[in-house]
């Protein structure tokens, strides 16, 4: 477990990872605008992706991305069988595929050895089958890239903007505070 403790921390809980999540997010929120327009999953996937440190940044981001991609693979499979079956879609049947598609996002997951994909991945498969668009698979791989961008964004900033990096900055300013 990590103990860290924030050096500086005017705001309760308010620390490094708050300080690069928000600007991350806000970053990639401007910059996405002109080039894929709607943010919202590519900060999401900022947000799961910012850790403590680049070993956390890569895990939860991993947990985020992986369960995206496998979440989203198997609701574009589940969506396929079912409107196979029923072509009009059929609510109840859809029941039972995400029962047998929640078994199989688990064992893929451990098969992956990324049982944290798990949550991420059930959110995608039940917004694919209960929430989406009409075109579940043009859906399905743009929350897969938009995650994949927030992440790899998220551990940029990470890696950019170490802890140590962070600490000797914020080190220098309340030092100057001090001598002020």
């Amino acid at each position: 477990m990590n103990s860290h403790k924030p050096i500086h921390a005017v705001i309760p809980g308010f620390g490094q990872r708050s300080l690069k999540t928000a600007l991350a997010t806000a970053i990639l929120a401007l910059m996405y605008l002109p080039f894929r327009g709607n943010p919202t999953f590519a900060c999401i996937g900022v947000i799961f992706g910012m850790g403590n440190g680049m070993e956390d940044s890569k895990k939860s981001g991993g947990n985020r991305l992986v369960g995206t991609i496998i979440g989203g693979l198997l609701g574009i499979g589940i969506f396929w069988i079912e409107h196979w079956i029923a072509p009009k879609g059929d609510y109840y049947l859809r029941v039972v595929l995400i029962f047998f598609g929640v078994i199989l996002l688990v064992c893929l997951s451990v098969v992956f050895k990324w049982p944290g994909a798990v949550q991420p991945g059930g959110v995608v498969l039940c917004i694919i089958l209960f929430n989406t668009p009409a075109d579940h698979i043009d859906y399905a791989f743009h929350r897969m890239l938009d995650t994949a961008i927030g992440v790899i964004f998220a551990i940029t900033v990470n890696a950019l903007f170490t802890r140590e990096r962070v600490d000797k900055w914020l080190k220098r300013e309340i030092a100057a505070e001090k001598m002020e």
